[in-house]
């Protein structure tokens, strides 16, 4: 069982395109454009994390669009509506391929089953009323349990319907046929699932081919660790364990070790196979981003310390509340923090730091200004303002740069909230 060691420069690279083309992030159009180009991007990457941190376009969106040209925001409920994506919990909540779905299942009958749990000490009698409630008057909106009373705090402060609407999803009683925003609409399973749909209950053993295969196809390259990442099943974790021992001992996959020591495995041949080419243009992607999602392996890989700080007390910040992944070519050079001031139509750039890197500044900044006027129009945004930057001798041409940056049709050049260019 040959273990390659990765010592350098050059390799390294090799590894950060394998890992890159697999997530669809090197092509301007590597699944295709608009609605279908979306659907096949999930079809691809496994999964879509939602999230409800609304001051940017809501992350899936957001990933989605940094693979699909002509992707809208729409097109996620349409997907849902067709039948070609479900909404479930993968290592978050997510939407999913329908494709896919029997893997759900797992989870489902052990919540159902008393396994594990959603809620503890759930509400069956009241769950009982709802899905009757369900059957027999239609589809029924997350919205409809609310209250005039005040706003609560998360999930954990839901009142009892709620959390047993909720529970009935999360067993499998009820899917979501429907989104508008952040309200959800439940109907019977049996109702929005397609009929073509494969339900049979898949072994262990299946179920960790499932996660090998689709990992390895959609990073390119995988750790032991973030195969099964946040996955609490110890007879899955170990069913992934031992189908990788037994592909390594066949020759079906190989492993290699990064001089930090972190090892990574991938199928035999693949440091060997053409990739695509390099070209000079910036991807700004989400916090969520499929390909920034596991911390430990975007640092063995990039050398890029990434946290989302929104989750960190605002004094012990050092970016930003929401700071965003800039990607130039096969690197991570900077992050950015904004906000989308929807009532202006403003886009408020807060800081905007660069890495130290190997390009030139030039450069780097010319693709910057190129990704942000496509992120102004991705965000419904007609202008946009700098208020730091890091290093500091950048902002004062980033900020003429952005005033005459014609996001839209639009472009307004007014001040916005908090714009000091």
């Amino acid at each position: 069982m040959q273990m390659i060691e990765i010592k350098r420069p050059p390799e390294l690279l090799r590894l950060r395109r394998l890992a890159l083309a697999a997530q669809g992030l090197l092509q301007a159009q590597p699944f295709g454009r608009g609605l279908p180009g979306a659907r096949n991007a999930i079809n691809h990457i496994g999964y879509v994390q939602v999230d409800t941190i609304s001051v940017l376009q809501r992350a899936h969106h957001h990933v989605l669009r940094s693979r699909v040209p002509d992707f809208k925001p729409a097109m996620t409920n349409q997907m849902l509506r067709d039948g070609d994506i479900f909404e479930y919990w993968a290592h978050a909540a997510a939407f999913l391929p329908i494709a896919d779905f029997r893997f759900s299942l797992p989870y489902k009958n052990a919540i159902k089953g008393g396994q594990t749990h959603w809620f503890k000490n759930p509400d069956r009698k009241l769950m009982a009323e709802l899905l009757a409630r369900i059957g027999s008057d239609g589809p029924l909106r997350s919205r409809d349990l609310e209250s005039a009373g005040p706003k609560r705090a998360g999930w954990w402060d839901w009142k009892p319907d709620k959390k047993a609407l909720e529970q009935l999803y999360m067993q499998g009683d009820l899917m979501v046929s429907a989104r508008e925003g952040f309200q959800k609409t439940y109907d019977l399973t049996e109702r929005v699932l397609p009929a073509h749909v494969d339900t049979t209950m898949p072994s262990v053993q299946e179920f960790a081919a499932h996660i090998v295969d689709q990992q390895l196809r959609c990073h390119g390259l995988v750790s032991l660790k973030g195969l099964t990442y946040l996955r609490r099943n110890p007879e899955l974790r170990e069913a992934v364990k031992e189908l990788i021992k037994a592909r390594l001992a066949h020759g079906d996959l190989q492993q290699v070790v990064l001089a930090g020591g972190d090892v990574f495995i991938l199928p035999t041949g693949a440091l060997e196979r053409p990739l695509p080419r390099l070209n000079s243009r910036m991807l700004i992607l989400s916090p969520f981003d499929n390909s920034v999602i596991q911390r430990d392996r975007l640092k063995a890989l990039f050398q890029y310390d990434y946290q989302l700080e929104c989750y960190v007390p605002e004094a012990k910040r050092r970016h930003g509340y929401f700071c965003l992944p800039l990607l130039y070519r096969d690197e991570f050079v900077g992050r950015m923090d904004c906000k989308a001031h929807r009532k202006t139509r403003h886009l408020q750039i807060k800081t905007l730091h660069f890495e130290p890197h190997r390009f030139a500044e030039g450069s780097v900044i010319t693709a910057f200004l190129d990704a942000i006027a496509a992120f102004c129009r991705f965000q419904e945004c007609d202008s946009v303002s700098l208020t730091n930057s890091d290093p500091k001798h950048l902002t004062h041409a980033l900020c003429d740069a952005l005033k005459a940056l014609d996001c839209s049709p639009q472009y307004q050049t007014g001040k916005a909230p908090g714009q000091a260019c």
